[in-house]
């Protein structure tokens, strides 16, 4: 499978210096397979079976031809048609063998299930891609608030950011400029939340997150590089 492209990593509280390999090598893996290979959308696995293509692409916003794209690489990491867990976390390391990756894998799978069983399938994977690579700035700010709400109570509390931006600067290892150990990252959440958070309340709204991104032209410009022509 040819990896084309891959979706950088969420979180507008980290700089592109300190993530020198956001524009290549990030979480969130937009699977491609060879353009000359694109058959038909039918799945043989007994399993599971996807939505029918045109449904598809009137409830995300990708075309026929990239659905197909993205679902041959998602078919052929993920034969049965579903991911769990498990083989989340195993996908995301193949990416970062620098780093260790499971945890920001977990966080990003939390953010896309969409149901009891645990899994994910093709239509949670296609629709949360649509939504951060192809989506409004709002959309975009409603998927990274998410991400940081680890207990999904509505707000995103310093501890919570802490752990997100942890398991990020973990993920990435060695690629990080200049290297951060776990106080400077402490230090810098510290800063960055106190910004955030206008009242002071200790906890952070996605209406706080949302005006604060919005005043910022760097993180604007960061959340439209989400946006893959495939």
């Amino acid at each position: 499978m040819k990896i084309k492209k891959v979706l950088p990593p969420s979180s507008p509280f980290l700089t592109h210096k300190q993530c020198k390999i956001s524009q290549k090598e990030t979480p969130l893996t937009l699977w491609f397979g060879k353009e000359e290979d694109i058959d038909e959308f039918n799945i043989h696995v007994s399993r599971y079976r996807p939505e029918e293509l045109t449904k598809l692409t009137k409830t995300t916003k990708f075309n026929k031809k990239e659905i197909q794209l993205i679902y041959r690489g998602f078919k052929q990491e993920c034969p049965t048609g579903m991911v769990d867990e498990d083989s989340f976390k195993h996908i995301f390391s193949q990416f970062f063998p620098q780093g260790d990756a499971s945890q920001y894998a977990q966080y990003v799978f939390n953010t896309i299930k969409r149901n009891q069983t645990g899994k994910i399938s093709f239509e949670d994977f296609l629709a949360i891609l649509s939504k951060v690579s192809r989506g409004s700035v709002q959309e975009k700010l409603h998927w990274i608030f998410g991400l940081y709400d680890l207990n999904k109570d509505g707000v995103i509390t310093k501890k919570e950011m802490q752990d997100v931006v942890h398991s990020i600067y973990s993920m990435l290892g060695r690629h990080t400029d200049p290297h951060t150990d776990d106080q400077s990252a402490k230090d810098h959440v510290d800063r960055i939340f106190h910004l955030i958070d206008k009242n002071n309340d200790g906890n952070v709204t996605l209406d706080e997150l949302i005006e604060w991104c919005s005043r910022d032209e760097g993180i604007l410009q960061s959340l439209d590089t989400l946006d893959t022509v495939l």
